[in-house]
């Protein structure tokens, strides 16, 4: 776990950045961007009794990676170390428990993100828990989320020239497809996820 939160924590810091070089600076409502991200889960859940809904748990997986990277910010923000930030994640990770309602540990989670402006990481390791997932999960979903992010600011997303699909095919489609041929335990990971997702692009692009 401590590798991977190394690179998960260098990931967000550089993504950060690319954003805004002194992200740490500008008091983003990080908390914000997490509350408006629980809403969304909540509707991949399902809420409306009035008519039937089954959790869509891949869904829910993606928004909590999203929530992952919002919450890593805030971590980075407090100026802890490496390892100040991987004890306080793995004491937090070590036995979570969910209460077996999802939406109410949801809701309560919410709250705390609210009420703190910060992130609730004992109230997230209960969310995780609530849909069986798993830190390799996490850290494999959100490195892909990561390197997809940062292949995409490269390649002219922000100025509109970069187009999603690659020989019919969408780039977050070509993410799975690499990520499952890939040992994700490789220190590596990473920077060989990007080469080939380099590589794959100019095969299709010419």
């Amino acid at each position: 776990m401590k590798q991977q939160l190394a690179t998960m924590l260098e990931l967000q810091n550089d993504m950060n950045t690319k954003v805004h070089a002194r992200w740490r600076e500008q008091n983003f409502e990080w908390y914000r961007a997490i509350w408006i991200e629980c809403a969304e889960l909540l509707d991949h859940y399902g809420w409306k009794w009035w008519k039937k809904q089954t959790p869509d748990v891949d869904q829910i997986a993606l928004e909590l990676v999203d929530i992952w990277h919002f919450g890593l910010s805030l971590l980075l923000l407090k100026g802890h170390s490496v390892e100040d930030i991987t004890a306080i994640v793995e004491g937090e990770f070590s036995n979570p428990k969910s209460s077996g309602d999802f939406a109410a540990d949801l809701e309560q989670f919410t709250e705390r993100t609210l009420s703190t402006k910060d992130f609730d990481v004992s109230g997230f390791a209960r969310l995780m828990v609530g849909i069986n997932m798993d830190f390799e999960t996490l850290y494999v979903g959100y490195v892909g989320k990561n390197v997809l992010n940062f292949f995409r600011q490269d390649h002219g997303y922000q100025d509109g020239s970069y187009q999603k699909q690659w020989g019919g095919v969408e780039d977050n489609e070509h993410l799975v497809d690499i990520v499952a041929q890939l040992d994700t335990s490789a220190g590596n990971f990473k920077d060989e996820l990007y080469q080939r997702m380099e590589t794959r692009y100019k095969e299709l692009h010419g």
